[in-house]
């Protein structure tokens, strides 16, 4: 994570290379069962990128840990989707170029591993988050 963050201004696109890394690598260790879980703790370790980015400080996601630990991590993600739309994470998961490390964007990927409803919800949060993106872009 390291190289992102000394990079960052000079090479934009290696920033984001190494930030995906280190969030694939720390999903990894998780030692998953299934691709949708790794997909999703990546998911949880990208939004920790952005936390840590907003506070200049390594930054734990600790609700979304607390709700992971309790219900595991496919019914915390469906938890999370149902919740009220925030675009905060997802416009700044866009801007680390991170878009499809987001629960939304893993439930459309795997929708026979979610409840259609959850499913139906990721996809209409997407798409406006999509078109909010669009317009502030």
């Amino acid at each position: 994570m390291q190289l992102a963050v000394n990079v960052r201004d000079r090479n934009p696109e290696l920033a984001r290379q190494a930030r995906r890394r280190a969030v694939e690598l720390r999903a990894a260790s998780r030692g998953v069962k299934s691709v949708v879980e790794l997909e999703l703790y990546k998911a949880v370790y990208a939004y920790e990128e952005v936390l840590s980015e907003k506070h200049k400080r390594r930054t734990r996601a600790t609700y979304t840990w607390r709700m992971i630990d309790h219900y595991g991590i496919i019914m915390a993600a469906e938890k999370a989707v149902n919740k009220k739309m925030e675009t905060k994470g997802y416009k700044e998961l866009v801007a680390m170029g991170l878009q499809d490390l987001t629960f939304e964007a893993v439930i459309v990927r795997h929708p026979d591993k979610f409840s259609k409803d959850v499913v139906t919800c990721a996809k209409e949060r997407l798409e406006e988050l999509e078109k909010i993106h669009d317009k502030t872009g």
